[in-house]
């Protein structure tokens, strides 16, 4: 069973553009997340290049190279799928966690589970 926890207006994500951030607890440790859209669908992952632990934006919510196809890693280069969270290129060890998101009455939602949880101050 998962929760639903309202993270955004649906106007904040646009198509290839700038992410929504978000904190979690995934599998027990504070963790950083992103949501994003990318043909017409939101999109959510842990902020975690699968090559090296680290998080991916250049700048704060940047995450789409130049031509809006890509979701890339600011360090290594490592390239992912926005739809999926597959790694299609550079040095990675699998794809992005993706967290479940819905969108209703022009509201964004990250779904909990087993692993994630809404991190609590």
């Amino acid at each position: 069973m998962t929760d639903a926890v309202e993270l955004c207006a649906s106007a904040d994500l646009v198509d290839g553009g700038r992410a929504v951030g978000f904190d979690v607890l995934y599998a027990g440790q504070s963790s950083r997340a992103f949501a994003i859209r990318y043909q017409g669908q939101v999109h959510a992952y842990l902020n975690r290049c699968s090559h090296i632990p680290m998080e991916m934006d250049y700048q704060e919510g940047q995450f789409f190279d130049d031509s809006g196809r890509w979701l890339l890693c600011s360090t290594h280069g490592a390239a992912y799928e926005p739809d999926s969270g597959a790694c299609t290129g550079g040095p990675c060890r699998g794809g992005l966690v993706k967290i479940a998101l819905s969108e209703s009455g022009g509201l964004v939602h990250w779904h909990t589970g087993p692993q994630l949880k809404p991190l609590k101050f």
